[in-house]
């Protein structure tokens, strides 16, 4: 370590970086680019068919999904229904709102395998006022 070696230490850290996976992901935008949203928060997409996920150990039950086909790209991902018997206001073909659940790192959260989105909308109605009964299912 000389006295004008700082150049040099400089440009090892610069180049070093890159080995780094987190920053390689980040500088590269790796993310996005793989992203079925293309880094927004939400997106439209049509219900295909609806299908029962098992949840995780140690619990046991049926966590109520959809595949949904999104509109802006055509990829297909598995969107969690949330709310006490949800799934009743939706059928297939019915044009749905997801956002992303919220787990780290853009994984899944809870206890539903490879589940990263959720329903927040059916026919353009939020789906937590269907499932209260404040509102009713529109027409499409």
């Amino acid at each position: 370590m000389g006295i004008k070696n700082a150049l040099k230490l400089k440009k090892n850290r610069k180049k070093l970086r890159w080995k780094d996976h987190k920053y390689k992901s980040k500088t590269l935008n790796l993310y996005a680019k793989a992203d079925p949203l293309e880094g927004k928060n939400q997106a439209k997409g049509i219900v295909l068919q609806k299908i029962q996920k098992e949840a995780k150990q140690p619990n046991s039950a049926m966590r109520k999904c959809c595949k949904v086909q999104l509109t802006k790209n055509g990829k297909t991902v598995t969107a969690f229904i949330p709310g006490n018997l949800a799934q009743k206001f939706i059928d297939e073909h019915d044009e749905v709102m997801i956002e992303r659940i919220g787990g780290k790192q853009g994984r899944s959260k809870g206890d539903i395998p490879g589940v990263r989105f959720k329903v927040i909308k059916v026919n353009d109605q939020p789906l937590h006022l269907l499932w209260q009964g404040k509102i009713e299912k529109g027409r499409r």
